[in-house]
């Protein structure tokens, strides 16, 4: 093997071209049109253009991928993960063209990749399953029928794919049919298949999976557990090993029916097999063929390179470890960083500014050593994140002794991210790792159903601890530093924050003493020289001290981070009228909140739709989100068609109040 043609993108592109220049091996990125300047073209030892700007124009074309490998002189092809990683017919025609396929041999992709396939497998071999039915005959009236049989609460999921999607939890017969309907859509969209199974559902499990590595001689073990609990919309964003909740004993049962799954497919490379776990007992949920997002949590508590390992066996090599040898030190634990407001909602935009925390790629350390971070991503300043893919920009790992010391080393890292220019979820991130539940290792599958309110409230109530020195830095820096320069007079300035205005006069004094009156409170703050590169200016209060970042995204609004993490999305409204009530026209007009592409439409101009109705369904970033009306309404236009892309803001429909 001498040239790898990498047929994905971002940081999973980028890991693998590391490893492939370690090990010696030249490397072929290929790139969709959006893609053209990004890390991974410019990293690679060859890069060749696929074109298109979609998934389904570049990086989903096997005829384009097939092309970029014989003309770059590829003999390989690595496939990441998502994309075509656990397509088997892929496989079968990259070995089909004489490549070396580095993933599972396709027959075991295809029977693992199918749910219904696992999980008839996985009782044959003795793996644990929960109740449901997973047959061909996908009548609506026979799944009612099954689910009743079953028992509610169920969980409804798409047979093939994964990520979330074509999942729904159902509590009763009455939502069966509309959660059925939607999540074979959402699965025909993404899989190009809409069967799919039932299970009853467990409502407060864990999700823990097992790493697995076999090679093309027999033999096969397993690389112990990962957590990966805390979800939202039923996709990770937290993940760590060794799980909280698995001790030796379990440790060894999971792994020894994984392996066995794995052997009974006639697995052959690196697969992760996901159990939901409750009250001491373990049920399969799926096997994954491919490499997973959250390996280098497993990579930093063994110490070993699992993309170096694929590789290997690839090339036909037996494992590098027997199952005795594999040794695990310290706590790793991984988040995922994606440009997603605080709703999750999936955000495009352009990356105005970026700093790195420092960050050095690590093996694992005995328990002595001090925390390691490792920064997986793709980021760099004047990065367009286009709604054509997924959200998730980058991962931050800890590694360390224990798991508080990881957790606390992970909080501090992402406080010294900046990223700047669209909204993401780095302070949502450090405020969950932060949370009692989380710390002590308590935090189930429905964690964020519960804390996610709570924790918007207790980042939006730093927001308005920092909103003083983050106003007064946007306002120097859209006025210049001679606005410093001392004044008797008061000068006001109005700042539109989370929907609220807020009202302050400034006074600037002499040395860089300001004071601040909001409301009936004055509080003085002392303007100091910036501390760290990029930053705007420094302030120090009674109480405080904190350094603003800052970028303009457009006329008087900004986008604020500080040096403690807090983050704010600022408008300076002082020349503009005072606060409008628009609430007339938003009870009228139905605008989108994101980038995507319309995929159903729930009513034509002059029928009616009720507060359960989904008025428009937008897909973005590979989730489908549905956009209802707070009160009974007649349609009056429908402003958009089917397959149309849409930005945010954009106006999809007006309509008229019935109630």
């Amino acid at each position: 093997m001498k040239r790898i043609l990498i047929a994905n993108r971002g940081e999973i592109a980028r890991r693998i071209i590391r490893t492939a220049h370690a090990m010696g091996i030249e490397t072929v990125a290929v790139y969709s049109d959006p893609d053209s300047q990004a890390l991974h073209v410019r990293e690679a030892t060859f890069a060749h253009a696929l074109g298109g700007e979609t998934s389904a124009d570049s990086y989903l074309r096997f005829d384009k991928l097939l092309d970029a490998a014989q003309r770059t002189g590829a003999d390989a092809i690595h496939p990441g993960y998502g994309f075509l990683s656990e397509n088997a017919q892929f496989a079968e025609a990259v070995i089909q063209q004489g490549l070396c396929w580095i993933g599972p041999p396709p027959q075991a992709i295809r029977t693992l990749g199918n749910k219904a396939a696992a999980k008839a497998l996985a009782r044959t071999a003795g793996v644990p399953c929960l109740p449901g039915y997973d047959g061909q005959d996908q009548s609506q009236a026979l799944l009612a029928a099954h689910a009743q049989q079953i028992g509610y609460p169920i969980m409804v999921k798409a047979v093939a794919g994964g990520g979330g999607r074509g999942m729904r939890l159902v509590s009763n017969p009455q939502a069966f049919a509309d959660a059925l309907t939607s999540a074979q859509s959402e699965a025909l969209a993404g899989f190009g298949c809409d069967h799919v199974l039932l299970e009853r559902a467990l409502l407060s499990p864990r999700h823990v999976e097992v790493q697995v590595f076999a090679d093309l001689h027999g033999h096969c073990i397993h690389l112990g557990e990962r957590d990966c609990s805390v979800q939202r919309r039923n996709q990770k964003i937290i993940e760590e090993a060794p799980s909280p909740a698995v001790n030796a004993e379990m440790r060894e049962r999971m792994g020894q029916c994984a392996v066995m799954l794995a052997q009974a497919a006639g697995y052959a490379g690196a697969g992760t097999v996901e159990f939901l776990v409750e009250d001491g007992e373990f049920f399969l949920m799926e096997m994954n063929t491919r490499l997973q997002v959250e390996h280098p949590v497993t990579e930093a508590i063994t110490g070993l390179d699992l993309v170096e390992w694929q590789i290997r066996i690839a090339r036909g090599e037996h494992l590098p470890l027997t199952q005795d040898a594999v040794r695990w030190q310290g706590h790793a634990i991984e988040v995922r960083l994606c440009a997603e407001d605080e709703q999750f909602v999936p955000c495009s935009g352009t990356v105005a500014l970026f700093q790195s925390p420092s960050a050095t790629t690590f093996k694992a350390q005995p328990p002595g050593i001090g925390p390691q971070l490792r920064f997986d991503h793709a980021i760099e300043a004047g990065l367009a994140v286009t709604p054509f893919y997924d959200s998730m920009l980058g991962k931050l790992i800890i590694h360390a002794a224990d798991r508080n010391a990881a957790i606390d080393g992970l909080i501090q890292a992402l406080g010294n991210t900046r990223i700047l220019g669209l909204p993401t979820n780095r302070a949502f991130l450090a405020a969950c790792l932060d949370h009692p539940d989380f710390r002590a290792g308590q935090a189930l599958v429905p964690f964020l159903q519960d804390a996610a309110s709570p924790l918007r409230q207790i980042l939006a109530a730093r927001e308005e601890s920092a909103l003083v020195p983050a106003a007064l830095s946007t306002q120097i820096a859209h006025q210049g530093q001679q606005s410093l320069l001392p004044c008797p007079l008061e000068r006001p300035l109005r700042v539109q924050h989370r929907d609220k205005s807020h009202e302050l006069g400034l006074r600037f004094e002499k040395n860089g003493r300001t004071l601040v009156r909001d409301g009936n409170d004055t509080e003085q703050w002392n303007w100091l020289p910036a501390a760290h590169p990029q930053e705007r200016m420094r302030w120090r209060s009674a109480n405080a001290e904190l350094g603003i970042y800052a970028v303009e995204i457009s006329a008087g609004q900004w986008h604020v981070q500080t040096s403690l993490g807090q983050e704010l999305w600022l408008e300076d409204t002082s020349t503009s009228a005072g606060a409008r009530n628009d609430s007339s026209q938003a009870a009228t007009e139905l605008r989108a909140p994101f980038n995507g592409r319309v995929i159903r439409i729930g009513a034509a101009a002059g029928e009616s739709l009720t507060p359960d109705d989904a008025a428009i369904t937008i897909d973005s970033m590979k989730l489908e989100h549905m956009l209802a009306c707070t009160a009974p309404v007649k349609v009056l236009e429908v402003l958009v068609d089917l397959e149309q892309q849409v930005t945010r803001g954009q106006l999809l429909m007006r309509f008229e109040s019935i109630g």
